[in-house]
């Protein structure tokens, strides 16, 4: 399920490291590794930059395959579904493939590449939303009338994050849609046929390593320590409120990993908290 290529690199002075995560809105491991990804970012506050990258999952059905996890239909995804929410503990709501299943993920994408073209904090939050809206509430992220929702949501939450009227907008454009095309090509330039996908380097330098797949936090680290051993987290005396007035809505289980409160035996669900 996972894999990591690494070119190897002489110790350096510390610098920030580049992140290329490639995901899609459709991708329940992304979602399931949610935890571990904002663990790692709020750990190295400063010390490393990233970007999102949509990786165009389901194109639509009639030429969507994924023969891994023998899934060509959306009832087969439900199963799939369910082995993220039990193998992780987040919560997912897989009964959306057999009540109510997106027909695409491309809509998604170009509309995170819409926000994006207001600024990458637009574009996280965003995506992050637009997670909620299909994992947590089950919502039909394929529908434009949805995705201009969540959009609007966010406004209200942050009016200077996002214009909605121009996401709008720009969710119909042709410039959304060149850089979600964009996206595409890297997808297929790194070889990268699962998700979620990261591709870290130093900045300003070419070369680097790349974790394809879910991975449990360490994981994540050591990637980060193959590109630059001398990083070192930034220490904290984490509590609940720190962490939540850091991302704001959160799950159980993302705020479980942080702490360090999860044990060994496997997680169960966990419950959306705010």
């Amino acid at each position: 399920m996972t894999e990591i290529k690494n070119n190897p690199k002489n110790k350096k002075e510390a610098g920030s490291v580049e992140i290329e995560f490639y995901t899609d809105p459709l991708c329940c491991w992304s979602w399931a590794m949610e935890p571990q990804w904002r663990r790692l970012r709020f750990a190295y506050q400063g010390k490393v930059k990233w970007r999102y990258r949509m990786g165009g999952l389901i194109p639509n059905w009639d030429s969507f395959s994924d023969p891994m996890n023998a899934v060509s239909r959306p009832l087969q995804m439900g199963p799939l579904w369910l082995e993220a929410k039990y193998k992780s503990g987040m919560p997912i709501r897989e009964r959306v493939w057999y009540e109510n299943p997106p027909k695409s993920s491309y809509p998604a994408c170009i509309a995170v590449k819409a926000a994006e073209m207001q600024s990458p904090v637009a574009a996280e939050a965003y995506l992050r939303k637009l997670r909620e809206a299909i994992m947590l509430h089950g919502k039909d992220i394929a529908d434009w009338e949805v995705l201009q929702q969540v959009g609007e949501e966010l406004h209200k939450e942050n009016q200077a994050l996002v214009d909605v009227d121009r996401l709008q907008r720009d969710m119909g454009s042709k410039a959304a849609r060149e850089a979600f095309e964009e996206d595409l090509q890297q997808v297929r330039l790194h070889g990268i046929s699962r998700f979620p996908a990261l591709t870290m380097k130093r900045e300003g330098e070419g070369q680097g390593v790349i974790i394809i797949g879910y991975r449990p936090y360490e994981a994540l680290e050591e990637a980060l320590h193959q590109v630059a051993p001398e990083l070192q987290p930034i220490p904290h005396t984490t509590d609940e409120t720190e962490y939540r007035r850091y991302w704001g809505s959160m799950t159980e289980r993302e705020l479980e990993e942080v702490l360090r409160m999860q044990g060994p035996a496997s997680p169960k669900p966990a419950k959306e908290t705010t």
